[in-house]
């Protein structure tokens, strides 16, 4: 049966955690990402402990499920950060790794402090909303 929504599990980002890293609309509409993760390719956390390590990995990933779903940072209209932290420090480290990702596009964020994330030693994760402009069979002629 046709579906309006296209689970996205993108090559070079952990197998069988148990969710998509990405939801795409048809036509050429909105990507949901999952939270991203500071996960390697085997799923398991990388740089325990460092929070500016652990939001650079994130943002990888987070930047790999998109360019899986035809779209980039660039196209990001939205994100969320979560950030295990005693303190605002640690908000901040995570949040300047984030936002050197995006560069100039300076999308709306919202930076949360939260006790704890869904992965033994994760502190960071990271999810958006992008706006995919083509269809993905569009991509060749831009």
């Amino acid at each position: 049966m046709p579906t309006s929504v296209d689970l996205v599990r993108p090559p070079g980002l952990a197998d069988g955690i148990g969710y998509a890293y990405a939801a795409v609309t048809h036509p050429a509409g909105l990507v949901f990402t999952a939270g991203a993760c500071p996960l390697d390719d085997d799923g398991a956390i990388v740089a325990p402990g460092d929070v500016a390590a652990q939001a650079a990995r994130t943002m990888a990933n987070l930047a790999t499920a998109l360019t899986a779903s035809d779209c980039s940072l660039t196209d990001v209209a939205k994100t969320t950060v979560y950030v295990v932290a005693a303190d605002r420090y640690d908000l901040v480290d995570a949040w300047h790794v984030v936002r050197a990702a995006f560069g100039d596009h300076d999308a709306p964020s919202t930076l949360v402090g939260v006790s704890f994330l869904g992965y033994p030693d994760q502190l960071v994760e990271v999810e958006a909303v992008a706006v995919r402009t083509r269809k993905a069979d569009d991509s060749a002629t831009g």
